[in-house]
């Protein structure tokens, strides 16, 4: 089952991308779908707002990750 269209957005922040993946986990499960693990959230952020933040990138790779999800889910 392809994933829902609230899944397709890209992930903006912390509280949207933990959502997606808990939901895009959740459905892999439930098609009984083995995938590799979601990026692990950064935990070296300083704090400063900098071009290229930390989580710039993981917000990146999460959408990547769910991208992959979709695929195998079709």
């Amino acid at each position: 089952m392809p994933l829902a269209d609230q899944d397709l957005s890209p992930p903006t922040d912390l509280a949207t991308a933990q959502a997606l993946i808990a939901r895009v986990r959740a459905q892999l499960d439930a098609e009984g779908l083995a995938m590799r693990a979601p990026p692990p959230e950064p935990t070296t952020c300083c704090g400063r707002g900098c071009n290229g933040c930390v989580w710039e990138g993981w917000l990146a790779a999460v959408a990547y990750w769910r991208d992959e999800a979709s695929l195998l889910l079709g």
